[in-house]
């Protein structure tokens, strides 16, 4: 790549925008064990305009396309989360063609920190975009004002649908068939953006959600709402189960007949129990008590005090106490030490201490040594947004209704749910209440295909899961695409 073409990078401004520069074209390529891949890439940013033809917003995205490819092959486009999250974390952890090199399980290796090779790459099976929403990446609103309105679920939604028409019409995309890709928020975002596109003729064959949240009132424990104490036991369950923090009889059980159990427990006891309210006798509330301990390895006494209500943050902080650690909330499986003794706060969080500097840094260098992006401008990992969730008149904010617009409009979607049992941002069990309440025709359940791993909200940066994920993923797509041409009604 010449002086010159590298010179057309430069980041456009932020106020006053002006039409964003061509993207940078690339090509990369690996053999590893049986497989040879070669690739197309292109970094670059696409301008949003309003009504008037000015432009709003500019959002960077990198773009893969295998070479020497003669068929129709899918595109799946891919959102992190946060709402604050750029789309660093599913593009170097382990769904594009590079990766960041970490310990096999996922742990922070020693700097510097390294890209390498990826064998496990969904660009095996589908090109792919990674987008990166206002605000994160660098991608930048044409003013506060303009990027306040992006940064809603309303506005969020409405700026990634007209991304994702804009660039399947920049690159011819209309006839290829379509995969959305999110995690965390991510998930949020795509089932809202499978409901909103279909008005505009952006159909899709599958989505995929990784550590999913479809309804955020599952997950808030200061909602009032007694449904994330329920649905929260059994990742503390199985996070206990991990550190050998329950009774024998219970460590020796395989952890999915664990969870079994567990579920079972906290959708009936456990869940009149909470209802039950003050109402609750005494003995029994003991009672219950002793079996959430007996369940979580958490003191029953502590469990009483906090009335049986036990929040994600008291869970991490509590857990490994007497041995002086806290345990990771995106990644249960991880234990840190947290100088401040905390009890209501996971500030500090092991798993994302052990991933955010090899990330940041690598990509950093990806960037501008192989896509060819050189700027002096910061790339935004993880930010907190100041985001506009709606009106409280409007209930929890939620995309599960645009969801099921989405299976109401098109019988040929199908959708995979990848979750990870030492999750303690999106727990797998708050994912399976949402599913289990979908609004959808009978007959397309089947085309809804749960897949669990042994690992955490990211739970790609093990590698045997990545793996795992790969042949998983690669699969389902090539089920949605053998999906029968006409879907029969009626007897």
């Amino acid at each position: 790549m010449s002086e010159e073409e590298k010179g057309k990078t430069a980041e456009p401004a932020a106020a006053g925008m002006e039409a964003p520069p061509p993207p940078v074209k690339g090509t990369g390529s690996f053999a590893a064990e049986a497989l040879s891949l070669e690739w197309e890439t292109e970094f670059g940013f696409m301008p949003i305009e309003n009504a008037k033809g000015e432009i709003e917003a500019t959002l960077s995205y990198t773009y893969y396309k295998r070479s020497n490819d003669g068929g129709n092959r899918p595109l799946t486009i891919l959102f992190n989360g946060g709402p604050g999250s750029a789309s660093i974390w599913l593009h170097m952890g382990g769904i594009g063609p590079r990766r960041v090199r970490l310990h096999d399980d996922g742990a922070m290796p020693p700097p510097p920190f390294e890209v390498i090779d990826n064998p496990h790459t969904w660009l095996t099976f589908s090109d792919l975009v990674f987008v990166d929403p206002v605000d994160t990446g660098y991608s930048r609103a044409s003013s506060e004002e303009t990027g306040k309105r992006f940064k809603s679920v309303d506005g969020d939604l409405e700026l990634n649908s007209e991304f994702i028409r804009r660039f399947i019409s920049r690159y011819n995309r209309w006839s290829s068939p379509l995969f959305l890709s999110g995690e965390s928020y991510g998930t949020f975002r795509s089932a809202g953006l499978a409901g909103k596109l279909s008005d505009r003729g952006v159909i899709f064959n599958g989505i995929m959600l990784i550590s999913s949240v479809l309804e955020l009132g599952t997950l808030l424990f200061e909602s009032g709402d007694d449904l994330p104490y329920v649905v929260y036991v059994p990742t503390y369950a199985a996070t206990a189960w991990y550190h050998g923090a329950l009774e024998p009889d219970l460590q020796a059980m395989p952890v999915e007949s664990l969870l079994r159990e567990v579920r079972e427990w906290a959708l009936t006891r456990f869940t009149v129990a909470l209802a039950s309210g003050h109402d609750l006798p005494d003995g029994e509330r003991k009672a219950v008590a002793a079996e959430l301990a007996r369940y979580t390895g958490i003191d029953a006494m502590l469990l009483e005090r906090w009335n049986l209500r036990m929040s994600g943050e008291r869970f991490c902080n509590e857990l490994l106490r007497t041995d002086g650690k806290v345990v990771g909330r995106l990644d249960s499986r991880f234990t840190g030490f947290d100088p401040n003794n905390r009890t209501d706060d996971t500030e500090f969080d092991p798993s994302m201490s052990a991933i955010r500097a090899p990330f940041t840094a690598a990509f950093n260098a990806y960037v501008r040594n192989e896509l060819g992006h050189e700027t002096e401008a910061e790339y935004h990992v993880l930010r907190n947004l100041d985001w506009t969730w709606g009106s409280a008149a409007e209930g929890t904010p939620r995309t599960n209704a645009l969801l099921e617009k989405a299976f109401s409009e098109n019988p040929y979607l199908h959708l995979m749910v990848l979750s990870g049992y030492y999750d303690l941002a999106t727990p797998f069990f708050a994912t399976e209440y949402t599913l289990g309440r979908l609004r959808i025709d009978p007959a397309l359940r089947d085309q809804i295909v749960p897949a669990y791993y042994a690992g955490g909200h990211m739970m790609y940066v093990a590698e045997e899961i990545l793996a795992a994920m790969q042949k998983d993923v690669a699969a389902f797509v090539e089920r949605a695409l053998a999906a029968p041409q006409q879907v029969l009604r009626g007897s």
